[in-house]
């Protein structure tokens, strides 16, 4: 269904499936597609943008649940925060459900969805570093029933670009039945954007840790050194015990590599030292590492 303002710029078109938002998308290579809208309006209501037409996926019943798939959940882009927020999500993916409760107001959490999030591709998105952690795709519906599947962080990093006429359609996540965590902490109490979070996953099978900081960087950070160090020190076989000054080791470690210090200059001069707004995040990134793996393996 279209509904026509007088101007161009007023078009809205409300497709009922995947294949028809492409196509709408197709023939009208100015829209913005539109689900939960709350960083859209927020750029429209701040005049960063105008745009010429907008295609809504509210209607679009296929994305807004999700299914299991060979050891894997496949979610639909259209799934709100508040959604993934309940019981029994929480069950499944429970590193991601923790993400949705801290994403903000419950109004927000109403709105916004799992594709706004990964589309719009916010610094402080709590839902990101959960899906870098875990590893997640996404599945682009394209012109022609064209599917293609890559990974979250190549999307985030800008390897991947979404192509004209395409749509984030589902997110596929392995289901690990292993422990997730996610801590963030904002600049005030209660819900609010993060100053820094972390996610951190237990992969048992392949005796795995993986993490991911956000919101100190404009994408996701996997401290990968770190990850695999500290999984060479966990008792896998028996209760997954670690050291504690192992614990603190950690953090110290992460955040470290993802707020380093700066580079030696070439003169020979001596080094410039963090200023004290980022010694302040890195200790904070540091205390999330050390309590999110703490909970993990606890």
């Amino acid at each position: 269904m279209t509904t026509h303002a007088p101007q161009a710029s007023h078009s809205v078109t409300l497709p009922a499936s995947l294949d028809e938002a492409v196509a709408a998308l197709a023939a009208m290579p100015a829209a913005v597609p539109v689900a939960g809208g709350t960083d859209l309006m927020a750029a429209v209501n701040a005049g960063l943008l105008r745009p010429a037409a907008l295609v809504g996926l509210n209607r679009i019943s296929e994305i807004r649940g999700w299914q299991y798939q060979d050891g894997h959940a496949l979610l639909g882009a259209g799934l709100t925060l508040a959604r993934m927020g309940r019981p029994d999500f929480a069950a499944l993916i429970p590193g991601l459900a923790a993400a949705a409760r801290a994403a903000g107001p419950p109004q927000i959490r109403n709105a916004g969805t799992l594709g706004g999030n990964i589309v719009t591709a916010a610094p402080t998105g709590d839902t990101l570093p959960v899906l870098a952690a875990l590893e997640a795709t996404v599945i682009i519906a394209g012109p022609g029933g064209a599917r293609r599947e890559v990974p979250v962080s190549h999307l985030l990093a800008g390897m991947e670009m979404l192509r004209p006429g395409e749509i984030v359609g589902f997110v596929r996540v392995p289901l690990l039945h292993a422990p997730q965590t996610f801590l963030k902490a904002t600049g005030r109490t209660g819900p609010g954007r993060a100053a820094a979070s972390v996610a951190l996953v237990l992969d048992p099978a392949r005796r795995g840790v993986r993490c991911a900081v956000g919101a100190v960087a404009m994408m996701p950070l996997r401290p990968l050194d770190a990850e695999q160090w500290v999984a060479s020190l966990i008792d896998w076989d028996n209760d997954r015990g670690l050291a504690p000054e192992a614990l603190t080791a950690f953090g110290d470690y992460v955040a470290a590599a993802c707020i380093p210090d700066p580079a030696p200059p070439e003169d020979g001069t001596e080094a410039a030292t963090l200023p004290p707004a980022a010694l302040h995040l890195r200790r904070t990134v540091a205390a999330l590492a050390r309590r999110a793996l703490g909970r993990a393996l606890s």
